[in-house]
């Protein structure tokens, strides 16, 4: 996690997730300062015992780690400093050399800018060594620039929202039908103006545009950096962070719009074999713009293929996408008799899909019997963590367990070479957030969706069945991953974990996404307070603003080299005018009706 790396990793996201620690030491008094950066504190330790200390950490974010050596600290008022990280706790143990036992021991959180000192010395009561720390200068407030970025983007969208309410409340579109209808005299001409009136207004559901916009959006935020807080990036290991949330929202709401899709091309009298043919086109055009364009960047160097990477993330799109667009096809046609009385009405519209259950269920336990049952050399079975010095170091060859080490066995070095957990755990094995039995888990959570689309489809005209579906499956959902979880980051039966996307992180994920597009259905698409700008802009056009970010994202005007890199203001800025030029493009591709589709 502290150590610094001289690789340049390929994408702005892994670039910014390490977390750096540059130790160097003086003897006697300390003459000069490092200057900091964003998220680094200094630590002095002044020795004024009469033997050698030496000083080691670990961090409390990752799970059993083996104590790393920070410094040396030379006895008879020598002193020794360090710049650390202050992303997360840190646990500072001091241990005597010669003595060969542990002084002291403490955890806190530094503030960033901060200068620290801890004094080591024998304590006048107790007559034993102890560590005494002061604050030697102020840390710096980390969350002001978030904080400044909230209130304008907030002043901002007051000001969007407002600004139609006006115009609306002068012409109203009551007042527009006024002229339009009301001047018929003859009322069969009236009714059928405003019959056509009701024609003319668009069935494409806003919410899946605004939930497909906003998850975008987020995606685009986070891999410009998201303003270099540890929050909006990826968890090192296990847990959650806002980075975790935006790709499974996505493939979500991949499974929601092809129920709809498919539903609307089924009614137009489309043949299953004109389907088969839309459905692999797309899903070898998908395939291909990861592949060639996405996993190399010209910054590499000259592609060869014993590193390039194999996995990806529109790879799993695109196959998360065929998977769903066969059992839809095959097994998707058939509609909810709302008039028919069952027992299994409440579940009806899961009974009546039980081939495509089926499927699910064959592959989540295909998931589980590999990831939990499958022997792998020299690491425990169902081993889930990373690897490194994780686990107090006795697996430091696992990272990923059984997914690693299948991932490992298909693509050799053809994967991702810079997994969020290389720094914290220090793992050395390369791992693929985007690898095989991941991916069985996004068919799953895809699948989730699908269920989404089959409510709106079905009950349609009957909202308050919609919302409480959506609700039942959320807290269904929710519990699950709470079980499975135990609620604790590390602790639990199967951990959340994005880079596994382990079952627990699926279900969670698949609750979040209910509440998120059932909130959203109902302010936009049955109340109409809100149009799903500006999110709706690049939901429209998410294939474009993904590789496109993608591709120029390395480039001006949307990063440069920052100049100012003691704290969050010119990486906070950068992220959000990168992500909101993304946001104008698609706009103006809205207002000129362009539209890239696959």
């Amino acid at each position: 996690m502290f150590s610094s790396s001289n690789m340049e990793p390929r994408t702005l996201q892994a670039s910014l997730t390490l977390l750096i620690l540059v130790t160097s030491c003086y003897g006697g008094h300390l003459k000069s300062r490092p200057t900091l950066k964003m998220d680094q504190a200094l630590l002095i330790f002044h020795n004024q015992l009469a033997e050698e200390v030496q000083v080691f950490y670990t961090s409390d974010y990752c799970y059993k780690c083996l104590y790393q050596h920070l410094v040396s600290v030379m006895p008879n008022n020598n002193n020794a400093s360090a710049v650390i990280s202050t992303k997360f706790t840190l646990t500072m143990q001091v241990d005597s050399q010669p003595r060969n036992a542990t002084l002291c021991r403490w955890s806190q959180t530094y503030g960033e800018g901060g200068h620290y000192s801890v004094w080591i010395q024998i304590s006048e009561s107790a007559g034993n060594p102890s560590c005494t720390d002061a604050m030697d200068k102020s840390p710096n407030n980390v969350y002001l620039p978030l904080l400044v970025a909230v209130i304008l983007l907030g002043i901002i969208a007051l000001l969007f929202a407002v600004a139609p309410y006006i115009y609306r409340r002068r012409c109203s579109s009551g007042c527009i039908k006024s002229i339009r209808c009301q001047g018929l005299v003859d009322n069969d001409e009236a009714q059928a103006c405003e019959v056509e009136e009701e024609k003319a207004k668009p069935k494409r559901l806003r919410s899946l545009d605004t939930f497909r916009g906003f998850s975008l959006t987020v995606m685009v935020f986070v891999n410009y950096g998201g303003g270099g807080y540890w929050f909006f990036q990826h968890a090192p290991w296990n847990g959650l962070t806002v980075g975790d949330l935006v790709m499974p929202w996505f493939v979500f709401i991949i499974g929601t719009s092809v129920v709809l899709a498919f539903r609307s091309m089924q009614r137009k009298g489309v043949s299953r074999l004109q389907l088969l043919r839309k459905i692999t086109w797309r899903t070898i055009v998908l395939l291909m713009l990861g592949f060639c364009f996405l996993n190399y960047s010209p910054r590499d160097g000259q592609l060869s293929w014993s590193w390039l990477r194999i996995p990806g993330v529109l790879q799993r799109l695109g196959f998360t996408y065929f998977v769903l667009s066969l059992l839809q096809t095959f097994w998707g046609q058939k509609e909810i008799p709302l008039s028919t009385h069952h027992w299994w009405n409440p579940v009806q519209d899961v009974v009546l899909y039980w081939p495509q259950w089926l499927i699910i269920i064959l592959l989540e336990t295909l998931w589980l019997c590999i990831t939990l049952l499958m022997p792998v050399p020299n690491c425990p079975t169902g081993y889930l963590g990373a690897g490194g010095i994780g686990d107090n170091g006795l697996y430091p060859n696992c990272t990923g367990g059984a997914a690693g080490y299948v991932d490992r066995w298909m693509f050799g070095d053809n994967m991702y070479r810079y997994p969020t957990c290389k720094e914290l755990y220090r793992s050395t094995q390369p791992f693929d957030p985007e690898g095989v039995l991941g991916t069985i888990n996004s068919v799953v959570i895809g699948f989730l969706g699908m269920q989404a689309g089959k409510i709106i489809v079905f009950y349609r005209g009957i909202n308050v069945h919609i919302l409480c579906r959506f609700l039942v499956w959320a807290v269904i959902l929710g519990i699950s991953a709470a079980i499975l979880s135990k609620c604790t980051r590390d602790g639990g039966f199967i951990p959340v974990n994005k880079n596994l996307w382990s079952l627990s992180y699926v279900l969670c994920m698949g609750s979040f996404s209910f509440l998120l597009l059932g909130g959203m259905y109902y302010v936009t698409d049955i109340k109409g307070w809100w149009g799903g700008q500006p999110f709706i802009y690049p939901g429209m056009n998410s294939i474009f603003v993904y590789v496109g970010h993608s591709l120029l994202g390395f480039y001006f005007p949307f990063s440069w080299e920052m100049r100012f890199q003691e704290s969050h203001w010119e990486q906070l800025f950068q992220s959000l005018w990168g992500t909101a030029l993304w946001v104008l493009i698609a706009y103006l591709l809205y207002r000129n009706k362009f539209f890239l589709k696959i």
